[in-house]
């Protein structure tokens, strides 16, 4: 079967999926501080309609698929389904974005599932600040998950941190010790204008502006990508030529990849997203719950065709990340 491909060329074969809106944290950077409405359950994608998307999904070409939130495990039924999609698709890279409160006691089924990635917001090492990004987290909840992930063996584990002036940039150096000495990878993420009321000009740290503030500056040599061993995606990796440290920084706003996004978004709703930063999706629902792969099939190509060329394109700040999945 023909791959996916927008007009401008891009093959689209990684898929990040919400499989719920829910979450147990409210990040400045996700959602207001009263929270959102939660979504009724019956308008959550069942399991059986994500694993028939996937199917379609694979038998087109996608090779990879992360699964997100709100907090994806907070999902009742989430590590059985992983299991059967694993079994299923065992071509398929899958991964993971946790924020990381609720590892601890998921850590040998999550390792059993052999993962290709597990990725950990991690945006500050001090408890006082966590509870305030997070608005409701325990900063321990998130290092004792780790803790217990890596003693099962998950790997590998990637700390996703949003830079905010003023808030947790200062940090860097300190988020750098601490992913060295466990073995993790430390990528740093500009703050996207995802929503109006938190982002500001003020707030955002540009990526020339993150690499002039690590330690040792000159050291950090950017990795190529056929060196960094990962496909193509958002982060530009580096390497310390001392430490020999990894480090990824993902540069959405000021040094943008649009030109080789291969991905697409799929909502806990089912709503095809071809752009983060899109304002209007395409309904799969009615395809997936009528199991009609002619139908999905012709709604994922003509989508793909609308895929914009660049995110500034379409964005106007009115998103939050919570609807869309992390």
């Amino acid at each position: 079967m023909e791959s996916l491909t927008d007009r401008f060329a891009r093959k689209l074969n990684y898929v990040r999926i919400s499989i719920t809106d829910r979450c147990n944290y409210r990040c400045v950077y996700c959602m207001p501080p009263e929270g959102i409405p939660a979504l009724e359950h019956h308008r959550i994608l069942r399991y059986e309609e994500i694993l028939f998307l996937c199917e379609a999904l694979v038998a087109m070409g996608v090779r990879r698929v992360r699964f997100t939130g709100g907090e994806p495990l907070v999902r009742k039924g989430v590590l059985p389904f992983l299991k059967e999609l694993r079994e299923r698709f065992p071509s398929l890279r899958v991964a993971l974005t946790t924020n990381g409160s609720l590892l601890k006691p998921y850590a040998q089924d999550l390792a059993a599932l052999d993962l290709d990635s597990l990725n950990v917001s991690l945006d500050t090492l001090d408890p006082e600040r966590f509870r305030q990004l997070t608005r409701l987290g325990c900063l321990q909840d998130v290092l004792g998950g780790l803790d217990a992930v890596s003693r099962a063996g998950v790997a590998p584990i990637k700390l996703n941190t949003v830079l905010i002036r003023g808030e947790n940039d200062h940090e860097i150096p300190a988020l750098l010790d601490f992913a060295h000495r466990r073995g993790h990878l430390l990528r740093l993420i500009e703050f996207m204008p995802l929503e109006d009321q938190r982002w500001s000009s003020d707030a955002f740290i540009g990526a020339d502006e993150i690499l002039r503030s690590l330690p040792g500056p000159g050291d950090w040599i950017e990795e190529e990508e056929a060196e960094a061993g990962v496909v193509k995606g958002p982060a530009r990796y580096f390497r310390n030529r001392v430490t020999a440290q990894r480090l990824g920084i993902i540069a959405a706003v000021s040094h943008h990849f649009c030109s080789q996004c291969n991905r697409l978004r799929i909502t806990a709703t089912g709503e095809l997203r071809t752009c983060l930063f899109a304002q209007e999706g395409t309904n799969l629902r009615p395809f997936l719950a009528a199991q009609d792969k002619e139908g999905l099939e012709k709604a994922l190509r003509r989508s793909v065709l609308e895929k914009p060329r660049c995110w500034e394109d379409v964005q106007d700040g009115k998103l939050h990340m919570s609807h869309i999945g992390g």
